[in-house]
């Protein structure tokens, strides 16, 4: 089986190509694509908890904690300790974090009403199915099972 028809590869190659979409729309606002996803992962309003974030993104908090440390530098969240419970905190968006927000925010429905205007509603439907599928075949950690495993 050659590289180009295996599933991981594909998706691969498309997140690849997204991610460097994003990164140069990003690049043009003084963010990364990293920081846009975190910025739309935070409630506008009512910030966001900590902690509620990595999960959200398929990040490990290591990485989140770099990601927040930049954008807290970049003047564009701000921390406070949570009302409900002190140990934990809440990342709000200042003023240039919210413009940033809205400027990732306008950039994700532009690629997804591109993608909408190209590919008919009943193909994205069945994409979501089977991408749905392939994270849940992931999540069940049962991938590597000697069950249905022809090549060994």
């Amino acid at each position: 089986m050659k590289a180009s028809e295996t599933v991981d590869y594909n998706i691969k190659v498309c997140w690849h190509a997204i991610a460097r979409m994003y990164n140069a729309e990003a690049a043009k606002n003084d963010i990364t694509t990293s920081i846009g996803f975190v910025l739309l992962n935070i409630d506008p309003d009512q910030g966001t908890a900590a902690t509620k974030i990595a999960p959200l993104l398929g990040l490990e908090a290591r990485s989140l904690t770099r990601i927040l440390k930049s954008m807290e530098e970049k003047g564009l969240i701000y921390k406070v300790a949570d009302t409900q419970d002190k140990r934990s905190v809440r990342i709000l968006l200042t003023e240039l974090g919210l413009e940033k927000r809205e400027v990732s925010r306008i950039t994700v429905k532009q690629f997804n009403y591109k993608v909408r205007e190209v590919i008919p509603e009943s193909q994205l439907q069945v994409f979501f199915q089977v991408i749905g599928q392939i994270n849940s075949l992931i999540e069940s950690k049962d991938v590597f099972s000697d069950e249905g495993n022809s090549e060994k």
